[in-house]
This record gives C-alpha cells, sequence and structure tokens, in this order.
C-alpha cells in the first residue's frame, strides 16, 4: 500500500523549489512599480530612462522565455533552474551596488534573462510528475504554481513600497540575493538530475531569427512612432525568414506544424496578450496616476492596491481546485470591464474609497485570468514541448505588457493626469470587450481539464 501511494502521488518536495523559482520574475515584474520615481530622483535619471528598467526586463524576458523553455524541454528543469537562479543573484548584487542608471538597467535585463527558468521549469516537472504516477489532472499543483506566481504580481508593488519606506530603493535589487540563495539550495537538493534520451540537435538559427523578431517587435512598442516603422519591416523579415526555417528544417526550434495545427492554444496565448495588456496597464498607469494625479506616495500607492493583492489570492485559492475554464475565464474578463469603466469615473479629487473599490473589483480578473490562461496551456500543449510552450505563455504576456506600456506612454505623453487616465480608461474598454468575445466564442474551452477531455 505505501509502494502503490509513493508511485501515484506527486513528489511534494518539488513544489518549494517550484514555486520560488516561478515567483522571481513577477516579484521583480512588479515591485519596481513604485520605484520608478525614487531611483529617477536618486540617480538623476529622467523618465524615459527609468522606463528602461521596465522595458529591459520585458524584452529578455519576452524574448528568453520560450529559448529557456526549449532548453528546459531538451536538457531537463535541473540544469537550466540552478543557472537562472545563479543569475538572478548577480542581478541582485549589481543592482544593489549600481552607481548609475545605467549600471541598474544591465541588472534589470540580467534578472529578465535568469528569471526566465523558473515558470518552464515548474510546467515540465509537473507534466512529468504527471506522466510518473498516471494524474491527468494535478489541478491542486497548478492552482499552488499559480496563486504564488500570478498574484505576487499585484503583491509586488505593496511589497516594493514597503522595502522603499524601510531601506530605500536597493532593497527591491537586494531582496534577490537570499531569494537566489533559497533557489540554489533547493535546487541542488530536491530537482531531479535529467537522464537525455535522443539528443536532438539544437536549432540555433532558429532561436536566433525568433529572437530578432521579438527584439524588434518589444522595441517598437515600446516606441510607436512613424520613425519606428523600420523596426517592424526587421520584424517581418525575420519572422518571414523563421517561418521558412522552422517548416522546412527537421528538428525545429518552435514546431510551427504542432503550434499552427493547435487553434485552442493560439488562442489561449491570444487571451493572454488582451488579459495582461489590461492587468499591466491598471498596475502601472494607475499606479502612477495615484501617485502623480492623486497624491498619494509610493507607500500609500500600495497600500490602495493590497485589497486586490488579498482577494485575488483568495479568488485564485477558491476557485483553482474547481475544473472548468470558461465560467472563471467570463467572470475575470467582465470584471475587467467593470474595472476599466469605473477608471473613468476617477479624477485629481475622487474620495479614497472609490481607488480602493477599483482595486476591489480588480481581483476577479486578477486572480481569475492568468490562472485560467496558465492551466489551459498544461492541457492543451505537447507534453513533450511543455518547457516551451509554457515560456511562449510567458513572452504573450510581457508583449501584452508591452502594449500597455506603449499605451500609458500615449496617453501620458503629457503628463500623468486624468484627462490620459480616462483616454486609457477607454482603451481598456475596448481591450477587455475584444477578450469578452473571444471567450465566448472559444468552444474547446468546454470540458478541458475534465477527465474526459484528452489531455
Amino acid at each position: 500500500m505505501t509502494t502503490a501511494t509513493a508511485v501515484t502521488t506527486f513528489d511534494r518536495k518539488l513544489i518549494a523549489p517550484m514555486v520560488l523559482g516561478a515567483i522571481l520574475n513577477p516579484i521583480n515584474s512588479s515591485m519596481i512599480a513604485v520605484a520608478l520615481v525614487p531611483i529617477g530622483l536618486a540617480l538623476h535619471a529622467q523618465p524615459a530612462a527609468t522606463a528602461w528598467l521596465v522595458s529591459g526586463l520585458y524584452l529578455a524576458t519576452a524574448t528568453g522565455q520560450p529559448v529557456v523553455g526549449r532548453l528546459v524541454d531538451r536538457y531537463g528543469p535541473r540544469r537550466l533552474y540552478l543557472a537562472g537562479s545563479a543569475l538572478v543573484g548577480l542581478a541582485g548584487v549589481i543592482g544593489l551596488l549600481a552607481p548609475s542608471i545605467g549600471v541598474l538597467i544591465v541588472a534589470r535585463v540580467l534578472l529578465g534573462l535568469g528569471t526566465c527558468a523558473g515558470f518552464p521549469a515548474a510546467m515540465y516537472l509537473i507534466g512529468s510528475e504527471s506522466r510518473r504516477t498516471g494524474a491527468d489532472s494535478p489541478r491542486g499543483v497548478l492552482t499552488t504554481l499559480s496563486v504564488a506566481a500570478q498574484t505576487i504580481v499585484v503583491i509586488g508593488p505593496s511589497l516594493g513600497g514597503l522595502l522603499i519606506g524601510v531601506a530605500g530603493w536597493r532593497a527591491i535589487f537586494a531582496v534577490n540575493i537570499p531569494l537566489a540563495v533559497a533557489c540554489v539550495i533547493l535546487g541542488l537538493l530536491r530537482l531531479p538530475r535529467f537522464t537525455p534520451g535522443v539528443r536532438e540537435r539544437l536549432d540555433v538559427l532558429g532561436i536566433g531569427l525568433f529572437a530578432g523578431m521579438l527584439t524588434a517587435l518589444v522595441l517598437f512598442l515600446m516606441r510607436p512612432t512613424v520613425g519606428a516603422l523600420w523596426l517592424l519591416a526587421i520584424v517581418i523579415a525575420c519572422g518571414g525568414a523563421f517561418g521558412w526555417r522552422e517548416l522546412r528544417t527537421a528538428e525545429p526550434f518552435l514546431d510551427l506544424r504542432v503550434f499552427g495545427g493547435n487553434l485552442p492554444l493560439i488562442a489561449t496565448y491570444l487571451r493572454a496578450l488582451l488579459a495582461q495588456t489590461a492587468a499591466y496597464a491598471y498596475l502601472y498607469g494607475f499606479t502612477q496616476w495615484l501617485e502623480a494625479g492623486r497624491g498619494l506616495s509610493a507607500a500609500h500607492a500600495g497600500l490602495v492596491l493590497l485589497p486586490m493583492s488579498l482577494l485575488a489570492i483568495g479568488v485564485s485559492t477558491i476557485s483553482g481546485r474547481r475544473p472548468g475554464f470558461r465560467a472563471k475565464l467570463l467572470v475575470g474578463t467582465v470584471g475587467q470591464l467593470a474595472v476599466s469603466l469605473l477608471m473613468l469615473l476617477l479624477d485629481g479629487g475622487s474620495p479614497l474609497w472609490l481607488p480602493v473599490l477599483l482595486s476591489v473589483v480588480c481581483s476577479l480578473p486578477q486572480g481569475l485570468n492568468s490562472l485560467a490562461n496558465q492551466n489551459a496551456v498544461y492541457f492543451q500543449a505537447d507534453p513533450v514541448r511543455l518547457g516551451a510552450s509554457a515560456g511562449l505563455l510567458r513572452t504573450f504576456t510581457y508583449l501584452g505588457a508591452m502594449v500597455s506600456s506603449a499605451a500609458t506612454g500615449i496617453f501620458f505623453a503629457h503628463g500623468v493626469n486624468t484627462h490620459g487616465l480616462h483616454e486609457l480608461a477607454i482603451f481598456l474598454t475596448v481591450v477587455a470587450s475584444l477578450l469578452l468575445v473571444m471567450v465566448l466564442v472559444d468552444r474547446s474551452l468546454s470540458g478541458l481539464g475534465s477527465r474526459s477531455a484528452p489531455r
């Protein structure tokens, strides 16, 4: 009886390194939201320069996630997890000691690259444990991963505001040092060694073309002007060459024949892009308005977001163990639409309870959309390419963040004011409406993840 139980139960000693590795990226992408103004003042940097602290991490992550995910599929999670964790620790040291904004941007890029391994490694381990135990629906483990990794995004600003208030802005870089040490120790002690089978040739050319295409796209989204249209030409050229290469090589980096034939998975990626466009616009745009338009301090702005953080954790925990995807996405999307409309009611003299109410309502999309999309990828992806598929989900997540950043830059071009916030809210209403239509028409969501549905 004991032996049978051991074989059919998820190895729980893997959960701690999985969760800790997966939160490194979202915690670093969210804490910076309340640190941009203090960093600019301390290092005498203009907003255009401090914006690279956000964009640099997004660029590294969006490009690196599927690449590292493919390497996880090829070499197993242990090596990539340990290397990524070490790089995060190094970036923390550089950020702690950085004498200028340029060095700080380098630290953020290294953080983006180092945190690329955590999520694909966790999804790979979930898949390998599922095959070992025969449990096709490890809903509890997926929920644990999602609650930890996705809701940390909304805890980040509150945590960042607390750290800045206690120890200054460098604390948001220094916190990566103990986190990285913990990841390395847990990785060495608990992650299984990978026994490779038939070693595929690494598609270096495909990776290079993909990275070039995505880098040019992200750079354009950072400054979407007529003068930057040449970047779109690079996107088209690299994209065309990438497609030609991947369809003709025997061992592609991303097998477009598999991805192209998996329309439900593509729909999930597009939903993630739209959902995160709205989520990050709220996280950064609304937070900036609280400080510049409403006059709150960084710590107080973080406190306004605290109800969203706490309630999002509860929403994810309660709903995560329940089967079904469509209902979660419908409730989350309707909540996002309500948040966008509530933003139209705000102005510089709004009573404090109104942004707090907005924060409460925002807990629904924050707690449901990412959870549902992440879990959908697990069931929709080709099991042998689960690492790459998980990495590509993060790519679309950060493309959404870059669209959000571009929109925020456009609507706040003449200052972070209420007029710009209302224009941003109209844009987000359109995004939420498109997301709602996608959820309503996607019939593949029905029964996804149930015992009767195919893996």
